[in-house]
């Protein structure tokens, strides 16, 4: 892994705690050639900068492996999982329950239909 130059790199101390949450290399095959870890600061960099993936600095890995591990993990749902691990891992650090006991919904943003169609099976019932 290359030195830390970005406010964006993880800490070994984040880095312990996502690490177990990332998928395992494939079990067969060529070895994996890219440190996860510079992959995930590279991702970091990204979203802290704005920048293109191809305007990512050359001491990351090369644009297009970064790219394709982000769109791997979006597929198979990393980021999310990630997510709710950090989530509960923060609510257990604050005393709290892992899962929360309460959702609200905001009822504006949820679609009813679309604007300007009756719903003719709600009319019907109603009559």
């Amino acid at each position: 892994m290359s030195l830390p130059y970005y406010d964006s790199d993880l800490t070994d101390e984040e880095w312990q705690r996502i690490e177990p949450l990332l998928p395992p290399a494939k079990p067969v095959g060529k070895d994996r050639e890219v440190d996860l870890r510079d992959v995930l600061n590279a991702i970091f960099y990204r979203a802290d900068n704005g920048t293109k993936w191809r305007a990512l600095p050359s001491d990351f890995p090369a644009w297009q492996t970064v790219y394709g591990y982000f769109r791997l993990w979006v597929r198979l749902g990393v980021w999310e999982q990630i997510n709710l691990a950090l989530v509960r891992q923060v609510r257990v650090s604050q005393g709290r329950d892992a899962e929360p006991s309460l959702a609200i919904i905001d009822s504006q943003s949820v679609k009813l239909g679309q604007k300007g169609v009756r719903n003719t099976a709600l009319m019907a019932t109603k009559r």
